[in-house]
């Protein structure tokens, strides 16, 4: 078996492995269970019979070959998936945007935050990860459980530059219809809110914290989220 770290052996340590994540073996009732005990209806989250067909439309035309996933967040330090080849990629026509509400996981109600999706853009670095043909059914499983867990993305084919040619790859982008994306938000309201906002999983700041110091690992640059940190800082510092 090649070493699926061949191109950029730095990565090797930044890269949690698959069986060491949560999101590999997540109980969904477990977390519904949680949900509901911090006052989310029962029905938060998307039907798996609907998340399903989802994945399987998403994948059609796309199983004859190995794949690749694009990943621009938390999927390219713990993408929870088995693959067999991990390389730099550049999205030339996506960037990164703190554009979707979060009243739960990391806001309020009475204060919410910004999660991290992609939109149409000027480009941003990230990592792409090739699956193999006989792993794609329970690979793409695990990653559409914990990237379609609710709405706000869709899936999506796109072209991504790499060091060692262009690949085709599925990402997840943020989904203009869902009420979750608040699209064009300036920056200084993006940086407003994540200042203060706070939820079950911990403080908004904490998560683009988290987010900076991994692509800084990664050495993934992302002017933007830079940008933000700064505007951010300066809030809570102030």
């Amino acid at each position: 078996m090649s070493d699926p770290f061949r191109h950029h052996p730095g990565l090797r340590d930044q890269i949690r492995p698959a069986e060491e994540s949560f999101f590999r073996h997540m109980d969904l009732a477990e977390i519904d269970a949680h949900m509901v005990a911090n006052g989310h209806p029962a029905d938060w989250r998307t039907p798996d019979a609907d998340r399903e067909a989802t994945r399987h439309r998403a994948l059609d035309g796309h199983t004859e070959d190995d794949i690749w996933v694009f990943a621009y967040g938390s999927l390219m330090w713990d993408p929870a998936m088995i693959f067999e080849e991990v390389r730099r990629a550049h999205a030339p026509a996506f960037a990164r945007n703190f554009c979707m509400w979060d009243d739960g996981g990391r806001g309020s109600r009475e204060r919410p935050g910004l999660m991290l999706a992609i939109d149409h853009g000027a480009g941003c670095n990230g990592l792409a990860f090739r699956i193999a043909r006989d792993r794609i059914e329970e690979e793409t499983f695990v990653l559409f459980r914990r990237e379609m867990i609710a709405e706000g993305y869709i899936p999506t084919w796109a072209m991504f530059a790499t060091d060692h040619g262009p690949v085709e790859a599925l990402t997840f982008r943020a989904d203009p219809e869902a009420e979750s994306i608040v699209r064009d938000m300036p920056i200084d309201e993006q940086a407003a809110m994540i200042a203060v906002a706070e939820g079950m999983l911990g403080t908004n700041f904490a998560y683009l914290e988290d987010m900076r110091r991994h692509l800084a690992l990664l050495d993934v640059t992302d002017p933007y989220v830079d940008d933000l940190y700064d505007r951010v800082t300066a809030l809570r510092d102030g």
